[in-house]
């Protein structure tokens, strides 16, 4: 069989991952043809995502009907339906761990009702690591303040953390700061980094979003030429910043104890304007040790007619410090522009958690009345 553009895409360095999950996938086998067809190696979902899988179709009313005869949280019934099809997705990619270490991951989701509260984050991070005991789990935290801390110290317990939600530079910067923290207490406690593992997820289409909707705003010639540049580089500058921090010496000492780097993912990698190539955000990322987590329209058209064209995240650097002083001169404030998208972003989450729990509980009518 030809190389697929995906498969060339893997062969730079850059792991594939699909951005959804539901029991439709898995129990239809598309999850596993993705794996044969599409280099997939690895899985992220989110509330929104399962709250559109489990509103939709009968997949999860059997076992819904099972939990409702023992349990009335909506909450818990979330979970219990989610852990199955986590469960599923993480036997299912258990070889693709075995072999690299790196890829092979799902990724599950703490309550982000629980965002700006540093224990509650950690307790919950440890309670689903503990529910999901696997060596390829990821649990997600987003890369709120309070959310800093929680990393941190579930790295230092040696667990593995999706780190989402991650907008801006000097909060990514952050980000691995709680990842190298997390990792020195845990050499200093006696532990064995070699076993755990991190990515930082990015966003990248969103900035473009909110900064193009701003540019348009100022509506001034030099401002409108702007549109469509952020995104790509504050995620090259978050790039840079990743390859200068795992080559410190404070890196290579924990490196010397085993400990892996946090990868950088890029999220939000779909485009939302119609006017921009709908593979924008592949082709301007790829580079080595870096992961793409994508929607399955985007993977489709990826596959169709999709460049890799090198290396391209690691190029443009230069251009991509000068945009920033572009974009502030035009009249938007960057900072103003990631924070926004920060605390959209976790209302977002908390909004479909709170759809979620309201179709499980308009399921759990539907059900019980059958």
């Amino acid at each position: 069989m030809a190389e697929s553009r995906l498969d060339e895409l893997s062969g730079r360095g850059q792991s594939v991952w699909i951005d959804y999950l539901s029991r439709d996938m898995l129990e239809e086998g598309e999850l596993a043809r993705m794996m044969r067809t599409d280099a997939v190696v690895g899985v992220t979902s989110n509330p929104t995502i399962f709250q559109k899988a489990i509103s939709h179709g009968e997949r999860y009313d059997e076992q819904l009907k099972e939990l409702l005869e023992k349990e009335a949280d909506p909450k818990e019934i979330f979970l219990q339906l989610s852990a199955r099809d986590v469960e599923a997705a993480l036997d299912l990619l258990a070889p693709v761990h075995e072999r690299t270490g790196c890829d092979g991951f799902v990724s599950w989701e703490v309550d982000p009702r629980l965002a700006y509260d540093r224990e509650a984050t950690f307790d919950e991070a440890m309670r689903l690591h503990a529910w999901l005991e696997r060596p390829n789990l990821y649990v997600k935290i987003p890369a709120t303040k309070p959310g800093l801390g929680a990393i941190e110290d579930c790295v230092a317990q040696g667990k593995n953390i999706n780190v989402t939600l991650i907008f801006s530079l000097a909060r990514y910067a952050e980000v691995v700061e709680a990842y190298l923290r997390g990792l020195e207490r845990l050499v200093a406690s006696g532990g064995a980094p070699k076993d755990v593992y991190s990515v930082a997820s990015f966003f990248v289409s969103r900035v473009d979003t909110e900064a193009d909707k701003r540019l348009e705003a100022i509506g001034t010639k030099e401002a409108l030429a702007l549109r469509g540049k952020l995104a790509i580089a504050n995620a090259k500058l978050a790039y840079e910043h990743y390859r200068q921090v795992f080559s410190s010496p404070r890196w290579e000492f924990l490196k010397g104890k085993g400990a892996n780097p946090q990868r950088c993912l890029w999220a939000s990698t779909s485009t939302k304007n119609p006017d921009y190539r709908d593979v924008l955000y592949v082709e301007e990322l790829i580079g080595p040790e870096t992961v793409n987590t994508m929607p399955q329209e985007t993977m489709e058209a990826f596959q169709d007619h999709g460049e890799v064209r090198g290396d391209t995240v690691a190029k443009g650097v230069k251009k991509a410090h000068a945009l920033f002083d572009e974009i502030a001169q035009a009249g938007v404030d960057v900072d103003d522009v990631t924070k926004t998208l920060e605390l959209e972003g976790v209302q977002k989450f908390a909004d479909s958690f709170a759809e979620l729990f309201a179709g499980i509980a308009q399921k759990r009518d539907l059900v019980a009345a059958r």
